[in-house]
C-alpha cells in the first residue's frame, strides 16, 4: 500500500536510498527494487513529505522507519486536504475496515499536530484536534505510551525560509503512525563524548548512515579497510554485525593515544562486541593469503582523497622508483619495524579498493564508500564514478561540502563472482576511467582544485549563483 513518509529536512540525496535499501534489508533481495516513489500534489521533490509504495504488510514500514535515520515516520494516510473541510471530506470516505479496528473501546490513542515551515501555538493546536470529533474515537487518550498514535501534519506557504520554493497551497496530512525514527541514539554516539577521534573521524550519523546502506545486521561481516579510529565499525557494531579493520597507520590500531584511548576503547565504551582484528595492513598489498575471497559481507570505508589527509602506500619513494631493491626486514626487527611509505594517489587508491571488494565480497554483498568530486567538472558523456564488472551502483548521494567541492556515497552491490577475465576487464575500465579525469586525480591535484583561488572571470554571473543551494544539502 501507499504510505506517507516524512523526512527530516537534511542530507537531501540520502533519503530515498535509505528506505530502499533498509526494504532490501528486512523484506529480501527483491523489495529494494520493488519500492515505488511519488510526490503529493504541488511539493517540490525536496519536500520532506514523500509517497511510498512498500512491498509487503506494514510490519516492513515499521522496521524501516525504526532503523532510518533520515524518516522521520512513515504513516498509513487517512486523508489529506488545502482545507480542514476537505480534509474531513477524504477522512471520511477512507474505507471504515481500514479506520475502525485502531477506534475500539479497548485501544489508547493520541493525537499530535505537526507543521514544516511554520510554527503553530498551543492553543490553536487544541482547537485543531477539537476539529476532529468527526472521527468515532472510542478508545481513551493516553498521552504517554497510548497504543495508537495520529498525526496532523501541516505544510504551508512558507517562502524561502527552509531552503524550498513555495508550495503552491497550504496542504494538511491526517494519518496513523506506522514507525518513527529512533534518533536518540545520536546524542548517544555523538564525536565529543566519544574517548578516542581523530581529525577525520567519520561523524556518527553519517556512519549510521553507511552501515544502513551496507545492510549491517546481526550475522554479517563488514570490513573497513581504511579504518582509522574505527567510527564506521562503531556503527556497524551497534546493528549487531561482526567487524574488522584495518589502517597502513601502525599508530592508530596498535597504540592510539595510550592503553585506554584507542580504538577498542571506543567499543568498550559504548559496551559493543569488539572487532575480530584490527590489522596493520597495506591497501595497496593485502595480506590476504592468494586463493581467500568472498568472505565479507560488506566492505564500508571512507578512502583518503589527499584533502584532509593523504593516502599512503607501503614501499617508500626509492624502492617505488627502483633505486634501491626490495629488502626483507631481519628477524631482530620484526616486531617494532615500521615499513617506509609513499604517497597513495587517490586514482590507485579507488582502483585497490574496487579489485579488493570484488575479490573479497560474496556475491550480493556491498561494497559503500565516500568518493570526491569537483561540482563544477560536468564533463558531458564521461563516467563520474569508478566502474568494475563485478558492481552494478545502487546509489550515489552527494553531500556537497564548498561551492567547489563535494563527495558522493556510493553504493555499489557485487552481481558475479570475481574471475580472471573480469580481473582484466576491470584493469581495462580503471585505466579508461583514469584517462578521464587524468587532471586531477593524481596526487596532489585534488587538494589543489579543492583549495586554489576560483577563477570566477570564467563563467558569468548569472551562472555562479544558479544551482539552488538548499540548506539541507550542506548539512
Amino acid at each position: 500500500m501507499w504510505y506517507l513518509c516524512v523526512f527530516y529536512h537534511r542530507l537531501l540525496d540520502y533519503r530515498r536510498p535509505e528506505v530502499q535499501s533498509l526494504a532490501e534489508l528486512f523484506g529480501g533481495p527483491v523489495a529494494g527494487d520493488a519500492v515505488e516513489w511519488r510526490m503529493p500534489e504541488n511539493h517540490h521533490e525536496d519536500s520532506p513529505f514523500h509517497l511510498v509504495r512498500l512491498p509487503g504488510d506494514e510490519r516492513l514500514a515499521a522496521q524501516i522507519a525504526n532503523r532510518s535515520l533520515l524518516v522521520k515516520g512513515i504513516f498509513e494516510l487517512w486523508g489529506q486536504g488545502a482545507t480542514y473541510d476537505e480534509l474531513e471530506k477524504a477522512i471520511r470516505e477512507y474505507p471504515d475496515e481500514r479506520k475502525l479496528p485502531y477506534l475500539t473501546p479497548e485501544s489508547s490513542f493520541k493525537i499530535v499536530v505537526d507543521s514544516f515551515g511554520k510554527v503553530i501555538s498551543f492553543e490553536e493546536q487544541n482547537e485543531i484536534i477539537k476539529g476532529f470529533t468527526y472521527i468515532p474515537f472510542e478508545g481513551r487518550v493516553n498521552l504517554k505510551k497510548p497504543e495508537h498514535k495520529f498525526f496532523v501534519l501541516e505544510t504551508d506557504d512558507y517562502g524561502s525560509q527552509n531552503g524550498l520554493p513555495p508550495v503552491v497551497q497550504k496542504t494538511v496530512f491526517f494519518g496513523r503512525e506506522v514507525g518513527a525514527a529512533d534518533r536518540h541514539l545520536l546524542p548517544t554516539y555523538q564525536l565529543k563524548s566519544r574517548k578516542y577521534i581523530g581529525p577525520t573521524a567519520m561523524d556518527c550519523e553519517m556512519a549510521f548512515l553507511m552501515a544502513n546502506q551496507g545492510l549491517a545486521r546481526p550475522g554479517k561481516l563488514v570490513y573497513d579497510p581504511f579504518v582509522g579510529t574505527g567510527s564506521i565499525l562503531v556503527a556497524a557494531a551497534h546493528f549487531g554485525a561482526m567487524t574488522m579493520g584495518a589502517d597502513i597507520d601502525i599508530r592508530v590500531v596498535r597504540d592510539g593515544r595510550g592503553p585506554d584511548c584507542n580504538i577498542w576503547s571506543n567499543f568498550e565504551q559504548y559496551k559493543l562486541p569488539e572487532p575480530l582484528c584490527v590489522l596493520r595492513a597495506d591497501n595497496n598489498l593485502p595480506p590476504w593469503r592468494p586463493g581467500l575471497k568472498e568472505i565479507f559481507d560488506a566492505i564500508i570505508c571512507d578512502p583518503p582523497y589527499g584533502v584532509r589527509a593523504g593516502g599512503r602506500k607501503s614501499g617508500g619513494r626509492k624502492l617505488l622508483k627502483g633505486i634501491i631493491p626490495p629488502y626483507t626486514v631481519p628477524d631482530e626487527k620484526r616486531e617494532n619495524h615500521i615499513p617506509s611509505t609513499a604517497p597513495y594517489s587517490l586514482a590507485e587508491c579507488v582502483h585497490d579498493l574496487l579489485h579488493l571488494a570484488a575479490r573479497m565480497l560474496v556475491v550480493g554483498g556491498r561494497l559503500v564508500f565516500f568518493y570526491p568530486m569537483l561540482r563544477e567538472d560536468d564533463a558531458a558523456g564521461v563516467a563520474k564514478f569508478p566502474e568494475h564488472p563485478c558492481f552494478k551502483l545502487v546509489s550515489s548521494c552527494e553531500q556537497i561540502l564548498s561551492l567547489r567541492y563535494s563527495r558522493v556515497l556510493l553504493t555499489m552491490v557485487k552481481v558475479g563472482p570475481y574471475t580472471e577475465e573480469v580481473e582484466r576487464m576491470g584493469e581495462e575500465r580503471h585505466q579508461e576511467f583514469r584517462e578521464n579525469h587524468q587532471k586531477w586525480m593524481e596526487e596532489g591535484n585534488l587538494h589543489t582544485a579543492v583549495f586554489s583561488p576560483a577563477e570566477h572571470d570564467k563563467k558569468p554571473e548569472s551562472d555562479r549563483g544558479s544551482k539552488p543551494k538548499y540548506r539541507g544539502k550542506y548539512v
